[in-house]
């Protein structure tokens, strides 16, 4: 790409980063919260390197991958000095590919995952953080761990020395209005909750939250909300 097309990449990045921020700041000025204390995670998976460049040459400083294969090259490849998280299932033959390559996977959902995971990182003299994925609407074809299986997995990842329990995230069926989430967004603050009282835990992170829906998310506590549409633009396979 010549330098005047590099600019205009970084230019439509700067308008996109802006946009989804300033939705941010105002869904947190709507709720009475800090902006700051809303993450923002890219989620550039299906985007190339050159598109996640252009959108750290903007500040953006996290970004979110779905696929091991897709991501642990592009991470090689992108500019030094950011952070990765992983948001997308994460299949038990490729936990081990996962572990210490990013500052947080959002996606466990159950045990023999979550021990895979405390066995590579012990044997790496590691600490991963994780979130526990919840499936907080009970959809067929969505991973997460049921409800009531909850504190039951939470107790033995807790127990984990390798892994670092720090919260919850969720991905809510698709409404019409975005508002039809605020319901699985509340019930996921609910649930971390109760399972910070239960197991005598902080869990600061909810992450729960997307282009669509993110207004909702702010105003029942997101910490962690993954924008991938309106930053990026439509995904190519």
């Amino acid at each position: 790409m010549t330098e005047v097309g590099d600019r205009l990449v970084e230019t439509d990045a700067a308008k996109r980063l802006a946009h989804v921020k300033g939705r941010i700041a105002d869904a947190c000025a709507a709720c009475g919260r800090d902006p700051a204390a809303v993450t923002l995670v890219a989620v550039s998976k299906l985007h190339d390197v050159a598109e996640v460049a252009a959108m750290a040459a903007c500040g953006q400083r996290i970004f979110g991958e779905s696929y091991i294969q897709e991501a642990l090259p592009k991470m090689e490849a992108a500019p030094a000095g950011l952070a990765w998280h992983f948001i997308g299932h994460l299949q038990r033959n490729k936990a081990k590919l996962a572990v210490a390559r990013f500052a947080l996977i959002h996606t466990v959902d159950n045990a023999d995952l979550a021990g895979i995971l405390q066995k590579r990182t012990a044997e790496a003299g590691l600490t991963q953080d994780i979130c526990l994925q919840v499936n907080v609407a009970g959809e067929s074809q969505k991973s997460g761990v049921d409800p009531r299986r909850l504190p039951k997995l939470a107790e033995a990842v807790a127990a984990m020395g390798a892994l670092r329990l720090v919260g919850l995230m969720v991905i809510p069926p698709v409404f019409d209005d975005p508002e039809g989430a605020r319901p699985v967004f509340a019930r996921l603050r609910t649930l971390r909750d109760e399972l910070a009282s239960r197991l005598a835990l902080p869990l600061p992170v909810l992450s729960m939250g997307m282009s669509g829906d993110l207004e909702a998310a702010v105003m029942e506590g997101a910490t962690h909300v993954r924008v991938g549409t309106d930053l990026f633009g439509p995904r190519q396979r």
